[in-house]
């Protein structure tokens, strides 16, 4: 723990009858804080909370074999979103996938709040197709687009093939600005 060490001074008195007074060296011995130090850090690491992983929820619908239990929208109310490679976003309305059309994200809000004002509330629902080419943060960027413009019915579901096709044969067209 803490010592002293006296040692001798060892040198020479200067002059006559003159009384030298001896050193003192002080040496405090550390390990014990160094210890505690190490326990602390150990008990402030382990008691710690990291940063919690930031998820969105999702509220999703049952699953149900029978088609009559499924949801149903009208055809008037469907607004299907598909997103493609290259920051493109595909879009048809009235499960017409023949009338897909191009954009981009910056465009997309426009058409949204275009479908909310010509379609009753009750009837709205996007359907949101990501397809396998779509990268996650323009999941999450369309999926943000459905809050921001207080959109409370879409549906993420699969794209289909015929809609993939469609897709596919569009790439190469101007995209609508």
């Amino acid at each position: 723990m803490a010592d002293i060490d006296v040692s001798d001074g060892g040198g020479h008195k200067k002059g006559p009858g003159v009384k030298k007074s001896k050193k003192k060296n002080a040496r405090v011995d550390l390990t014990a804080m160094v210890d505690l130090g190490f326990l602390l850090i150990t008990f402030f690491i382990f008691t710690t909370t990291l940063q919690q992983p930031m998820a969105m929820q999702l509220l999703l619908p049952k699953d149900t074999d029978r088609p009559e239990e499924q949801n149903k929208t009208k055809e008037t109310g469907a607004f299907t979103i598909l997103l493609g490679a290259d920051d493109r976003v595909y879009y048809y309305e009235y499960m017409d996938p023949t009338a897909m059309q191009v954009t981009t994200f910056g465009k997309i809000r426009d058409l949204i709040i275009d479908k909310k004002r010509r379609t009753p509330k009750d009837d709205l629902v996007l359907i949101l197709k990501p397809s396998d080419d779509a990268t996650f943060k323009n999941t999450v960027d369309i999926v943000d687009e459905m809050t921001i413009n207080d959109i409370s019915r879409f549906a993420m579901v699969d794209i289909t093939p015929e809609e993939y096709e469609i897709m596919k044969s569009k790439a190469n067209l101007p995209v609508q600005e």
